[in-house]
């Protein structure tokens, strides 16, 4: 190869993804920049299946795990990173050419921080969780909306999905209510829809046990007081690889449970959580805290005794917080020796 040729290879490529229109900045051993192209989806595939492998960077968005296996598969190193740490990389007006080479420059830093590809298997599960977060909450639209209804025509429900679902037939059925055939007949239909909205919640919750009961880490995890099947998959659909963490605390950190900082002068100032990261999984394990710890009470372990010292001193709000980042440190702990939760007898 000419030192021509030689100056012309790529080692570290950043790519702007969008749905249709890719940005490329390629720059050669020396830094020096030898590619800025945009190509089409398809051509894209085609040209990085013809290139000499290369450190690729990429943002974490929408089709960037899917992107990031296809490259593996061709040869490539890819590596990706939240759109908020390339931002500071871009030098002046935003536009593809200009994120393209930012992306180029972050990939490239030694303390940046990637985000770890996901397979098929954690984005179908991930995907099975979304999927029922989505039908309760409409769910709970529409119970509202059946509540609205009946207060328009002066009935009204207290709050509560089972209210609605044990009253409701009544109403509908009682003749001396006033309400009229058109409204009776718009209220059964929702009332269907409910019962069908309940059977495919019931129908998601059974499947996600089922996957939890095959899948090794959810066994491991599940013996943690305070995490469950639906807390355990979401952590593994989440994570997968632990491995990218350095301890327990970067991935508590990662999940938004541990204090924001503003500090200066040497003056050390912590606020509330970060609340960054993964919103579901954060509230799964808060939610899972706060059953352990109406429990805690009944058991006579050293866990228990701390949680239950803790909500006297700082109240159950900050406790379940502190035991949801207790419970994360635990997980990568066992994740990362694979060996089962053991509870420490009180002293």
């Amino acid at each position: 190869m000419t030192k021509h040729n030689a100056d012309k290879v790529i080692t570290v490529l950043g790519i702007d993804l969008a749905k249709q229109s890719f940005q490329l900045h390629g720059i050669n051993s020396q830094g020096k920049t030898v590619l800025r192209k945009k190509l089409s989806r398809y051509k894209l595939m085609e040209y990085m299946a013809c290139i000499k492998p290369c450190l690729v960077g990429i943002e974490a968005c929408g089709g960037a795990h899917h992107i990031a296996r296809k490259f593996t598969d061709f040869g490539h190193t890819v590596r990706m990173m939240a759109p908020q740490f390339v931002k500071p990389y871009v030098k002046s007006n935003k536009n593809d050419s200009a994120d393209a080479e930012a992306i180029c420059e972050a990939v490239q830093r030694p303390n940046m921080r990637f985000v770890p590809i996901k397979s098929v298997e954690q984005q179908d599960l991930q995907s099975l969780h979304r999927i029922r977060s989505m039908v309760i909450a409409n769910r709970t639209a529409q119970i509202n909306q059946i509540r609205g209804f009946l207060l328009e025509h002066g009935i009204v429900l207290p709050k509560g999905a089972s209210y609605v679902r044990n009253h409701l037939p009544e109403i509908l059925e009682n003749t001396e209510n006033k309400l009229t055939v058109e409204m009776r007949g718009l209220l059964g239909q929702l009332l269907d829809e409910l019962a069908h909205m309940d059977e495919r919640i019931v129908g998601y919750k059974d499947k996600i046990e089922a996957i939890s009961q095959q899948h090794d880490a959810c066994r491991l995890l599940k013996t943690i007081p305070g995490i469950g099947p639906l807390t355990s998959t979401a952590l593994v659909a989440a994570v997968g690889d632990v491995s990218v963490f350095k301890n327990g605390r970067e991935m508590a950190s990662w999940l938004g449970l541990v204090p924001r900082q503003h500090s200066t002068g040497g003056k050390e100032r912590l606020l509330g959580i970060s609340k960054r990261g993964d919103i579901y999984l954060r509230m799964l394990l808060i939610h899972g805290a706060r059953a352990a710890l109406r429990v805690a009470g009944l058991r006579n372990d050293r866990r228990s005794q701390w949680l239950i010292d803790l909500a006297n001193r700082r109240g159950n709000n900050i406790a379940a917080v502190a035991l949801a980042n207790k419970n994360v440190r635990i997980a990568w702990a066992m994740l990362t020796k694979g060996e089962s939760y053991q509870l420490l007898e009180a002293r």
